[in-house]
């Protein structure tokens, strides 16, 4: 909101793992007026229950879902690309199986190339190197301080 002056409008991509920050976009997007291009491999996907709802909001709301398990679908006109890490606190005995699920899902400026041309990254941090290379991170596309910035200001 703080970049692009509103959030009307505006399409999200998630790339990554369907965990509770997805679950916060999609449960909030639609009553925003955003759209939502969403990227998860297979059997990594949002909860069914939060998808279903989101599913109804969108429809009310009028803006647009997508869910697939293709990370340049996703990226396509997005305004802002966002992604999370793929292995959360509990997760460490899963790391070599979703390291395996994830290849493929790393935000690169390949990523964005089909995105719009204002496009936006976000993490909420801490980042891995696999789930966004220095390239996009660094990049004056990154808004990922300004995030954290703001969600110290929020704590």
């Amino acid at each position: 909101q703080e970049h692009y002056g509103g959030l009307k409008g505006l399409t999200i991509a998630w790339v990554g793992d369907g965990n509770n920050v997805l679950q916060s976009f999609m449960t909030s997007a639609a009553q925003l007026g955003m759209h939502l291009r969403i990227a998860t491999p297979r059997g990594f996907e949002p909860d069914l229950r939060i998808t279903k709802i989101t599913e109804q909001n969108f429809k009310e709301y009028g803006t647009k879902l997508l869910l697939t398990t293709d990370p340049l679908e996703a990226a396509d006109s997005a305004n802002v690309l966002v992604t999370d890490t793929w292995i959360s606190m509990g997760q460490e005995e899963e790391k070599k199986e979703r390291l395996k699920a994830f290849q493929g899902y790393q935000i690169t400026m390949q990523t964005a190339k089909s995105a719009a041309s204002n496009w936006t990254f976000l993490h909420c941090l801490p980042r891995k190197p696999e789930e966004v290379d220095d390239e996009v991170f660094y990049s004056p596309q990154s808004l990922v301080f300004q995030e954290a910035e703001n969600r110290k200001w929020t704590i």
